[in-house]
């Protein structure tokens, strides 16, 4: 098998690895037992998933009641997976959500970062990054996959990377080796939530 063969055998692997805990975690089940409606974001609804254990999910309320929000955590937290949870509460920004970040320990040893961001319908963000996941998933060819799974793979274990700093500098800036990505990250520093997504498909 060539490097690249196994790279994308990989990936698949832990995209298919990332369903069975979403499904086994009940995760789904647990924020829409508050009445919460659940989106997949990320590299995960992207199919980009790689190295980077992590499934990142969007949960909207209206309204959007803290108590709710800790009482759906408090139902994921006595899995005998999950290791430690976190939370933020950003109510009071222009983000408006609770965040949570649950660490689940695998069968193989592997922790996976579970990242659950529980926002207030309505609000700033409420549906972008899932466009955002969207139009990437829709402008990538074979190649530019490819390059973005390679980057992945060639990041160090301590170099920590926002998915969307691959996607942008290959999708974007035509990036396709790892020293043009680290001279591209040097030109565009991420400082903050990066709101950049493709171009809309043209329609045919």
């Amino acid at each position: 098998m060539n490097p690249t063969d196994a790279i994308e055998t990989y990936a698949r692997e832990q995209q298919m690895r990332a369903w069975e805990i979403i499904r086994e975690t009940r995760l789904m089940e647990i924020w829409q037992s508050i009445g919460a409606e659940v989106r997949l974001v990320g590299s995960l609804r992207c199919g980009l998933l790689a190295r980077h254990r992590d499934i990142d999910l969007h949960i909207y309320s209206a309204p959007l009641h803290p108590d709710d929000s800790f009482a759906a955590m408090a139902r994921l937290a006595v899995h005998p997976a999950i290791e430690r949870i976190e939370c933020r509460n950003l109510l009071a920004t222009d983000e408006a959500c609770i965040e949570w970040h649950a660490f689940y320990r695998d069968r193989d040893s592997g922790m996976w970062q579970i990242d659950m961001i529980h926002i207030r319908r309505g609000s700033r963000y409420d549906g972008h990054f899932e466009r955002v996941a969207d139009r990437i998933a829709a402008a990538l060819t074979p190649e530019t996959r490819r390059t973005i799974l390679q980057l992945k793979f060639e990041t160090p274990d301590d170099e920590k990377i926002a998915g969307i700093e691959y996607y942008r500098a290959v999708l974007e800036g035509g990036v396709r080796t790892y020293d043009e990505f680290l001279g591209w990250r040097r030109r565009h520093p991420l400082t903050g939530i990066d709101e950049w997504m493709p171009d809309e498909p043209l329609q045919r």
